[in-house]
Parts: structure tokens; sequence; C-alpha cells
């Protein structure tokens, strides 16, 4: 059974007047341990598609399964400790606290299912420490580079050990160095924990590294390869 199943799912937005059509029709299965980009031009659908496997959206019609569930069966609560407990999301612009430290960030996710203070913190740290960011973790975000903050929110994206990690365009803001240290560490915990990485980009650096390719145009999947 596939970890992820879209099957004849459309998402349209009413905008006043006007009608948008952001997936049409999409058919798709996504196992566990996939490392995949969904790539395209703007406005052809990939955030709209992360966003439905995120369960942050919902389709207009069609189905979506996690792990065999419809998502649509879930109530609100439940879609948001779906959310919490299994999935992992990286930003474009990291959507970092500016008044919490780098530890205090990451220690978030941990916090908001319920456990406790202590343990959250030893969590955090020993992520940051993974990430290769220990010694930073009582530096607040407007301290450091944008290739530490990224790896800070790849760090809180993962302390939760979610079997799913979204990341929407997470190299766009960052140089070549960067980037590559960012795919690569997302590689390595691909590998070695066995995580889901979907990715909205349009990146070639990150293109290039991805074991799967999902084209989308006009909310259509034209195309879907191998990396």
């Amino acid at each position: 059974m596939p970890l992820i199943e879209l099957e004849k799912v459309h998402k349209k937005y009413h905008l006043g007047e006007t009608t948008v059509h952001a997936l049409r029709g999409v058919d798709l299965k996504i196992g566990a341990g996939e490392f995949v980009a969904v790539w395209g031009p703007s406005g052809s659908g990939k955030s709209t598609l992360c966003n439905l496997i995120g369960t942050v959206d919902t389709a207009s019609s069609g189905c979506v399964r996690i792990n065999g569930r419809d998502a649509l069966s879930l109530s609100d609560d439940e879609r948001s400790d779906h959310r919490n407990r299994s999935v992992g999301f990286v930003f474009q612009r990291f959507n970092l606290l500016a008044v919490l430290n780098a530890v205090e960030n990451v220690m978030l996710p941990l916090q908001v299912r319920g456990d406790a203070t202590a343990a959250a913190r030893r969590a955090a740290l020993a992520m940051l420490e993974e990430v290769g960011l220990a010694e930073y973790a009582h530096t607040l975000p407007d301290k450091l580079s944008g290739g530490q903050q990224q790896r800070v929110a790849i760090a809180r994206a993962l302390v939760t050990e979610p079997p799913i990690v979204i990341a929407d365009e997470p190299t766009a803001n960052l140089d070549t160095d960067s980037a590559t240290r960012i795919v690569e560490l997302m590689r390595r915990f691909n590998h070695t924990r066995g995580a889901t990485f979907i990715f909205s980009t349009h990146d070639q650096r990150l293109l290039d590294k991805v074991g799967r390719r999902i084209h989308l145009q006009d909310g259509h999947v034209i195309e879907d390869r191998a990396g």
C-alpha cells in the first residue's frame, strides 16, 4: 500500500467571480522512503499538491489517502494532530520565530503535542547537533545565516520523527554552497530515518539530487519519472 495516494484529485479556488483550477484530476502514488520533487512553473499547482498531502488544505473532489486513510474523513482536530505527529514542514522563508532562539524553535512541535519541557529540550538539542548547529542552540534567528536558519528549520521539521517531510522551495533563498549542504542533509535523513521527502521546487540544484521528478503544468501531471 502506498504511503500517499491521490485519485482524480481536483482543487479549485474562488477568487471573487473567478474560479482558479489549481489541480485537475491528479492521480499519484508515493511510497514510504521516497525522495520526490514536485516541480513546474509558478501557478502549476505544486504548492497546492503539497498542501493537500500535508492536510493543510482539502481537495474539492477526488480522494487523498495518507497511509490508507482518507484525509477528508479526518476532523479538523484529527488533521491538526496528523500534521503535528506525522508531517514535518520546511518553508522557503524558514518561518522561525524571531523571539525564540534555535533550540526553542526546534522544541516547538514537541511542546505543541504535549511533551515535557525538559524532554523536548533534550530532543531539540540532539537534533541541532545532527544538523551541525549545536554551538548555535542559544542564538536568535537573525544572528544566523540563511543556510543556518534553514538547518534549524529542518531540525524543527524532523524533531518529531515524522514519516513525511514536505518542503516548499527549501533552497530558493540560499547560495549554491548552502543549498548543496541542505540537499545533502535532507538526503542523509531520508536514508538514515526512512522519512519520505516531498519538495515543491524549481531549483535545478535540488532536481539533480532527487530520486523522482513529478512535473506539473496547469494542474496536470505531465511527467513522472525517476530522477
